[in-house]
């Protein structure tokens, strides 16, 4: 049932029970100003729900990816941690495995829970054979450049042409 989990937090696919929680997280601005991959705040309980489905069919063909709910041990969800391939972002000729991102809900916030269900994440991705993780962030996110610098992600220079004010991060599997 659980795809992987931490010391405090269990990680799963969204199912169709959580889509409340999954709106009330993603028809925030102040959480959906900060991602790409839900670009504007949802408007409706049914556009939560067809996020569920979409999420469900991204997790479904490779196990290796996918978009979870992070679940504590109180059973409230906190959030989402992502781990996606990352050919759509980066030139061919950069050698890449996977992008890693988290979006917690306000209520979740500070208590250490994007850093462990990140770190999760990428150690889930080096156990099964990537090499490299990155982190996309927007530059003045600092919550999440704090995350990136806790899971001792390097800063890279330069800027995504797509996304110019966004701050790329790297950790490569230390093995």
């Amino acid at each position: 049932m659980y795809t992987y989990v931490t010391q405090r937090l269990r990680m799963r696919p969204w199912t169709e029970s959580d889509a409340a929680r999954l709106f009330d997280l993603y028809s925030r601005e102040d959480v959906t100003q900060w991602l790409t991959s839900v670009p504007r705040p949802l408007r409706t309980i049914d556009e939560a729900h067809a996020l569920i489905a979409e999420w469900g069919k991204y997790n479904a063909p490779d196990s290796r990816y996918g978009f979870w709910a992070i679940e504590c041990s109180n059973g409230v969800v906190a959030g989402t941690v992502l781990l996606t391939p990352m050919e759509a972002h980066w030139p061919r000729e950069v050698e890449t495995d996977g992008d890693v991102g988290w979006h917690l809900h306000p209520d979740s916030r500070g208590f250490g829970y994007a850093t462990e269900a990140a770190a999760g994440a990428i150690a889930k991705g080096f156990d099964e054979g990537a090499s490299t993780v990155f982190a996309s962030v927007y530059s003045n996110n600092s919550r999440s450049v704090a995350v990136c610098r806790r899971l001792q992600m390097d800063q890279l220079d330069g800027k995504n042409s797509d996304a110019p004010n966004t701050t790329w991060f790297r950790i490569k599997d230390p093995r």
